[in-house]
């Protein structure tokens, strides 16, 4: 299973964003995103690539639900394994 992951844009040069994904900053691309996207933004994040800009009335529902995911599931739920993969792999690649 593949999830995405919303994430805060924090910065934009070209067709790369920086975006936070729950306290982890990582590169994405923004080659396939739907719309433009500038800092402030949410997006969904689909292996390295914003595959949707999250609309401002979706944001805090959206965030809400992976927290929910991250602080209630464990390891053995597939969604919530691949969400803290996700978050996991983006911190080990900033820092190696």
């Amino acid at each position: 299973m593949c999830l995405g992951v919303p994430g805060k844009v924090v910065a934009v040069e070209g067709l790369l964003a920086t975006v936070d994904f729950f306290g982890v900053c990582k590169d994405v691309r923004l080659d396939v995103v739907d719309e433009p996207v500038a800092p402030g933004d949410y997006v969904m994040n689909h292996v390295g690539f914003a595959i949707r800009r999250i609309p401002p009335a979706e944001v805090q529902e959206t965030l809400a639900l992976y927290e929910e995911l991250l602080r209630a599931g464990d390891d053995d739920d597939l969604m919530t394994a691949d969400i803290r993969g996700e978050i996991r792999a983006a911190g080990e690649r900033k820092r190696g």
